[in-house]
């Protein structure tokens, strides 16, 4: 029985994931984490594969996806959402085994679950073909997420309050975004990255 650990901070798609993959006889959902503190407790009952969103509050799925690769050392999954680009790269480097867009066929999941249990990698042919013609992103990944944010004007404290950063750093972090990406405003940045997939 392959063991599998869910990560996604949206209960509706954790529930659902848990109830398909459990109609598979070979898997077994055995524990499930709203966002990346809860990895820590999920990780009692010893997952084999883990099934994590790259875009959870907290810890994201990069952060998680390193942890997880230091404290199993065994097979590591990471799902994402659409033109994930450098997404892919960093999460291969912080230790996925995997990688498939939400949105995919639900059978897609237990089979790419089943490959890297067995030391397999597998990576969305779609996904890795973008992700070969996408540009390189320029920001870190705090600006990212601090731009993702800030995608509808969403205001500098609501954004500090989200991601456990003072105002000031925010505001750090849009305007690095935006001299890097070498646009007027946040929310120029916003539509440049969102363009080239790094959102």
């Amino acid at each position: 029985m392959i063991r599998v650990l869910l990560a996604d901070d949206e209960e509706l798609i954790r529930d659902a994931l848990a109830a398909l993959l459990d109609l598979e006889p070979d898997l077994s959902v055995v524990a499930s984490a709203g966002d990346g503190r809860r990895v820590d407790a999920a990780l009692a009952h010893r997952p084999d594969v883990a099934v994590v969103d790259l875009q959870m509050p907290v810890l994201d799925g990069l952060e998680v996806t390193a942890e997880l690769a230091r404290v199993l050392r065994r097979a590591r999954w990471c799902p994402d959402r659409p033109r994930p680009t450098t997404h892919l790269q960093q999460a291969l480097h912080a230790g996925a085994r995997g990688f498939l867009p939400k949105g995919s066929p639900g059978g897609q999941l237990a089979d790419v679950i089943r490959r890297v249990h067995s030391g397999s990698r597998w990576v969305d042919p779609a996904l890795a073909a973008d992700a070969l013609a996408a540009p390189p992103c320029p920001l870190t990944q705090r600006e990212l997420e601090v731009l993702r944010l800030s995608e509808f004007g969403t205001p500098v404290a609501d954004i500090a309050a989200r991601t456990s950063l003072s105002p000031g750093t925010v505001r750090n972090h849009l305007s690095a975004a935006v001299a890097k990406l070498g646009v007027a405003s946040r929310g120029e940045a916003f539509q440049v990255a969102q363009q080239h997939g790094w959102l």
